[in-house]
């Protein structure tokens, strides 16, 4: 995957796999649920790989951001091509969910379609999409109001933070509106651009990123410790720390994004080897759902498993998802991609808009 100029950014496939694996390992694990707390806390943020959604929004702000700086941006074709990006496999995946598992009550599955419109309610995973649309048709405002002043995205993030506090003073729990809409995971998505908004200062400091690392490592072995995202003490969970919780992941994920991608890593065939599975992620997203937990009930019933060694099957179990994803990704992702438009324009001396030239082979075209 190349960026509009020719640059291709293999640090954030290596990235994308990784959150990838992070959420597959999450659904694995379900086969085990029983139990609490993993015996090795290097293993929580896979037994809690939930939090691979929060790497994955955290790197569309960052790479986002990082498309467009200084850019004139044709936001009509932008959505365009977010759609042609994002729809296709999107929507052969519904039919083929509502085909094999909702044929029971088609009218009801279809209204669950349609209020996934602007609800959590898109199942394997479509949840999140719905999140991303979201983000997409606030970025171009995020984008004007930062050019105004540096510092709005933090106030906007402050302002995110304070909605989650009253909504949990209110409600007496924030969890649902934290993990699976907008006004949790756009601290994320900010956190992300701003990465990239200060990466000079961050340049400076590259000990920040092997630190937030260790930060999240640490957090989640905590959390799973704690009781997990099902079990503080129940779901949804009363704890105000979810008030913080998407705060606290993008902090963490953006810093190790952004010293990950000027760590320059090597394209040998390990590290080209993990960038093909960040380039089919999106669809080793929507379909493992499909596979995941007739895989672990297989490997379970054949080894039975705790929970550390149920997070520790789930990775040569997740290579089963390259070859689908490989499929998915030409036959149908591929195809459509065929249609995409060029979005960015170059900004002249002048610092005038110029026309967007032909369709840049974007990485962003694939996030």
């Amino acid at each position: 995957m190349k960026s509009s100029s020719g640059e291709y950014f293999i640090a954030l496939d290596h990235v994308r796999a990784l959150a990838a694996l992070m959420v597959f390992s999450w659904h694995f694990v379900h086969v085990v649920s029983g139990q609490l707390g993993t015996a090795n806390p290097l293993l929580a943020l896979f037994a809690e790989g939930h939090t691979g959604v929060a790497l994955f929004m955290t790197l569309s702000g960052y790479l986002f951001a990082k498309l467009t700086a200084d850019r004139q941006i044709a936001w009509k074709k932008f959505f365009a091509n977010r759609a042609l990006r994002l729809l296709p496999l999107l929507v052969l995946v519904l039919i083929a969910e509502g085909l094999l598992h909702r044929t029971g009550d088609p009218a009801k599955y279809l209204r669950q379609i349609v209020r996934g419109l602007v609800q959590p309610s898109l199942p394997n995973g479509g949840w999140s999409i719905t999140t991303e649309f979201h983000f997409y048709a606030l970025f171009p405002l995020l984008l004007a109001v930062r050019k105004r002043w540096k510092y709005s995205l933090l106030a906007v993030l402050l302002g995110a933070i304070l909605l989650r506090a009253g909504v949990h003073e209110v409600r007496g729990q924030v969890q649902s509106a934290a993990y699976w809409t907008i006004f949790g995971r756009i601290d994320q998505f900010l956190l992300g651009i701003l990465a990239w908004q200060f990466r000079g200062v961050l340049a400076g400091r590259r000990w920040l990123g092997p630190l937030a690392i260790l930060a999240i490592l640490a957090l989640y072995a905590a959390f799973d410790q704690a009781g997990g995202f099902f079990r503080m003490p129940s779901y949804p969970s009363p704890s105000a720390l979810w008030i913080i919780l998407p705060t606290l992941e993008g902090l963490c994920y953006a810093l190790a994004i952004a010293w990950y991608d000027a760590s320059n890593p090597g394209q040998g065939p390990v590290s080209r080897f993990i960038a093909s599975i960040g380039t089919y992620s999106y669809a080793i997203y929507l379909l493992h759902f499909f596979v995941v937990w007739q895989l672990a009930a297989a490997v379970n019933a054949w080894v039975p498993l705790d929970l550390d060694t149920a997070v520790l099957a789930s990775i040569p179990a997740f290579l089963v998802m390259v070859p689908i994803g490989y499929l998915a990704h030409h036959l149908v992702e591929k195809q459509a991609l065929r249609f995409r438009l060029g979005y960015l324009g170059p900004r002249d001396a002048a610092g005038n808009r110029a026309s967007a030239g032909p369709a840049p082979q974007a990485q962003a075209e694939r996030t």
